[in-house]
């Protein structure tokens, strides 16, 4: 095993042996392009004699001093530094060099090719902090963090603490365009007591934008941040609106003012995530800065991250797990509280339409795959870490809470969240300490509770069983819960039943029944001699995490008038017909039908994005192949007609304008597109900006009636970080075998790609609308996997696995190849096994699928 790779019981002995009080850490970046200057003063305390280690990861190390002698330096192995402890006090010095990195892990490092200033950002979570500076980096070992960083002196300096006055530096920086620059030193105040991974540091020419909101603790400063080049399309204003309702509402809710100094918002190019919870200065994507009009869609999941990350200064940050096993529960909790702020304190009040079609949805499939897990997960080490950032820990750990919040009801549970973070502030916790909160404050006993949904896998499915009599009154209503073979546990859940009935062109709800289900049938008896309203919709309201079924009535109903319900059980019909479709009790071309119908008068950005995905999904999946062809036509010509009539200037129309491109392949369809690009053709309202102008140009190069000239001049045209990478996405959509071949070697074989290009490149890899272009990638596929994955980092051999993977194919030989490799190699590494087991089960649903669309 790798020594990057810290195992539970290697940490359980060193937090047992260390008790860490504070690091000076020294950084001075302006030595070269490649390395920076890293000198760590750490002091603890050790509570006897032993061996340990402190970690520092891909740097070199020049010196090392324990208590003042000098000691080997040979034992370093580029993970870990050998230390032989004696019992009390210790004070450590470690001077060395961190290496800059360009895969969104430790401190990494961007050029903007706008005007070749350098941009610097730090990633921790889960133990990238050792990139940076000698760290005993697990959770559990806090400790305060004192920065003094030399940089640049044009630049921005900025990390947990507020930035201080520089002061003017000896040495002198020459940029990337060889210009020597003047350098200054900022010297940072100490941190409160935190664990390592949410450290920060970020560095460059960053602009600013400054405000404040006023808090329990006083006014606190508050900043946004983003390249010079992106200045102009930073919207401070609503982002600013946002941050300040969350601080309302968290402070309100949790009742315990807002812990930090001052709150920094970084928006960071090359991002692998949404945004990371560094302690008052967080990091996020930089996607989430709009050059021109985007979908409702992600505006409103910008606003949602910014709340998931602010929840975490209280949760996470302020009081922080013990060890990785309690992730979920960090990244369920942020999940849950920002959702409920969303709906509560901003526009967005159909917030939990949007958890139920995205979250949950992505909860569902991960559930299914034989990859789950328990929702407490078994954490043996750093790699059992990376591999559960997933749907269970945060999509499903977040509706597990929701549906726990409905258990103990609104008021108790808030109240057990105010004790807890009033007993365990600034330190760390395990799970039965929150729950011991909650049952406190709720008076229920949580073990039976925590047994069934926290330490089990799986989802279960719950079907309604009807009967009634001739004039269609209802006799008997019971719903039946199942479970597969394999995660057999049957669950209690506190539902609601709605019943729907057709007024005019709506559905409206006449009825509304909570009940709880346990055990494999429970009688509804309350329905009982009531009409069948013509849809009856189990776990209505979504409080319920669980598969629904509808019964036969309800289902004919739905087919037939699909319109007219509201967002949230819209959302809800959806996606019971779609894991309908998925676990091939209902055609794909049936869904692809109902949502053909629904297309053009959706209003919900978050529902036609749903749907469109859907679309894409199925007919690229779940179709028999034999009539893909001539349905995709058909949904080519249902998009077509629904942007066409979209209201000018609408999300729908934009958001439909950028699916008809994606499907676009006949000859009119791209000259269509040709038009749109070239402004020869226009959708009155429709503004083309450059985000859309590079879907449309994409599309044209996958249908190839656009190539490289094309490409190039665009690329011309958006000389930005942005512009480069869309370009290396376009150039991999080319469709022809010489350019998927150059596709491949960039993904695969080319181990200084930046981690967004890669990203990109990817993504034109796998558009085609001829699958054999993607043919000889099969035995290329599992041919590679296992060399790649041994010379990347995490992060970057998960994308390149995943992205490389030609799943459109979704044939016997895919799902024999993916089954080969695994019985060969059975000893790889964890995370690369269960990436590869997941290809294989999502191919064995897809062929199922199609089977059964062409029975």
């Amino acid at each position: 095993m790798s020594t990057t790779n810290l195992t539970r019981t290697e940490a359980e002995f060193r937090s047992g042996l260390v008790d860490v009080a504070s690091y000076d850490v020294s950084l001075d970046l302006t030595t070269d392009a490649a390395t920076f200057g890293s000198v760590t003063s750490v002091r603890f305390t050790a509570a006897h004699d032993a061996d340990t280690f402190i970690d520092f990861v891909g740097g070199t190390v020049y010196s090392l001093e324990l208590n003042g002698e000098s000691i080997d330096a040979g034992g370093y192995d580029g993970a870990r530094i050998p230390l032989s402890l004696k019992a009390g006090d210790n004070h450590l010095v470690v001077t060395g060099t961190g290496t800059y990195m360009n895969t969104g892990e430790g401190l990494h490092r961007f050029v903007d090719p706008v005007d070749s200033e350098v941009y610097l950002y730090s990633q921790f979570e889960v133990a990238d902090c050792r990139r940076m500076f000698a760290v005993f980096d697990q959770p559990d070992l806090k400790a305060t963090f004192a920065f003094t960083v030399t940089a640049p002196a044009h630049w921005q300096v900025v990390s947990n603490q507020p930035t201080p006055e520089p002061v003017e530096a000896s040495q002198v920086w020459t940029d990337p365009s060889g210009n020597e620059r003047p350098t200054a030193t900022w010297t940072f105040s100490a941190t409160p007591v935190m664990s390592s991974y949410i450290t920060a540091l970020v560095a460059g020419p960053y602009d600013v934008v400054r405000d404040s909101v006023t808090t329990r603790r006083g006014e606190v400063p508050l900043a946004l941040y983003c390249r010079r080049s992106l200045r102009e399309y930073l919207d401070a204003d609503n982002v600013f609106d946002c941050t300040k309702r969350g601080f309302d509402f968290f402070e309100k809710e949790f009742d315990c003012e807002y812990p930090f100094e001052k709150y920094d918002q970084i928006f960071t190019p090359e991002y692998n995530m949404g945004a990371m919870e560094n302690a008052g200065c967080v990091t996020i994507n930089e996607i989430y800065i709009f050059r021109s009009k985007v979908s409702d869609a992600k505006v409103e999941r910008r606003a949602l991250t910014i709340l998931h990350e602010l929840a975490h200064m209280w949760f996470g940050d302020l009081v922080t797990m013990q060890w990785w096993n309690d992730l979920w529960l960090n990244e369920s909790f942020a999940e849950w509280a920002s959702t409920v702020c969303q709906a509560e304190a901003t526009e967005w009040a159909e917030a939990w339409t949007t958890f139920s079609i995205l979250e949950k949805t992505w909860a569902y499939n991960q559930d299914q795959l034989s990859s789950t897990h328990p929702i407490v997960a078994e954490i043996r080490d750093l790699e059992d870490v990376e591999s559960n950032f997933d749907g269970i820990t945060y999509a499903k750990g977040a509706s597990v809470l929701k549906q726990l919040v409905a258990y103990v009801g609104r008021e108790a549970f808030v109240q057990g969240l105010r004790s807890y973070f009033a007993k365990y502030a600034w330190g760390n916790t395990t799970l039965p300490q929150l729950l011991g909160e909650l049952a406190d404050a709720s008076g229920r006993d949580l073990d039976a509770w925590s047994a069934a949904w926290l330490e089990t896998a799986g989802v279960n499915t719950l079907t309604p069983k009807v009967e009634v009599d001739a004039d269609g009154t209802i006799t008997s209503f019971s719903i039946e819960q199942t479970a597969t073979e394999q995660l057999p546990t049957l669950r209690p859940h506190r539902l609601a039943v709605g019943c729907y009935e057709r007024q005019a062109d709506s559905w409206v709800r006449v009825k509304r029944i909570e009940v709880d289900v346990d055990g494999p049938s429970t009688s509804v008896d309350e329905l009982v001699g009531n009409k069948h309203p013509g849809v009856m919709l189990v776990n209505d309201d979504d409080l319920a995490y669980c598969k629904i079924r509808l019964d036969e009535a309800s289902l004919a109903a739905i087919v037939e008038r699909p319109d007219g319900f509201g967002s949230l059980p819209r959302a809800l019909v959806l996606g019971a017909l779609w894991d309908m479709t998925r676990d091939a009790q209902m055609r794909g071309r049936e869904l692809v039908s109902v949502v053909q119908v629904l297309l053009g008068a959706e209003t919900h950005a978050g529902i036609l994005r749903m749907m469109l995905n859907l679309l894409r999904q199925l007919t690229a999946l779940y179709i028999d192949p034999a009539a893909r062809e001539e349905i995709r036509a058909h949904v080519t010509a249902s998009l077509r007609a629904a942007a066409t009539a979209a209201e000018p200037g609408s999300d729908a129309q934009l958001q439909l304008t950028e699916a008809f491109a994606t499907f676009a392949s006949s000859d009119d369809d791209l000259a269509l597109i040709q038009g749109l690009f070239t402004g020869e053709e226009t959708f009155e309202g429709l503004v083309v900006g450059q985000d859309l102008r590079w879907n449309l140009l994409i599309a044209l190069v996958t249908g190839g009636v656009a190539g490289e000239a094309e490409i190039a001049a665009e690329q011309e045209r958006d000389a930005t970080a942005t512009g480069k990478e869309k370009a290396a996405c376009a150039r991999a959509a080319v469709p022809t075998a010489e350019a998927k071949a150059a596709a491949w070697t960039l993904l695969v074989d080319t181990p200084d790609l930046a981690n967004q290009t890669i990203e990109e490149v990817g993504i034109g890899f796998q558009r085609v609308h001829d699958n054999a272009l993607l043919t000889p990638y099969v035995d290329k596929y599992f041919a590679m996997l296992t060399d790649m994955w041994s010379t990347r980092t995490f992060h970057i051999g998960q994308s390149i696995a995943q992205l490389a993977f030609p799943v459109r194919l979704a044939s016997t030989e895919l799902l024999t190849g993916c089954e080969k490799w695994l019985q060969d190699n059975g000893s790889a590494s964890a995370g690369l096994v269960r990436v590869v087991t997941e290809h294989r089960d999502d191919v064995a649903r897809a062929l199922t699928a199609q089977a059964f669309d062409a029975s």
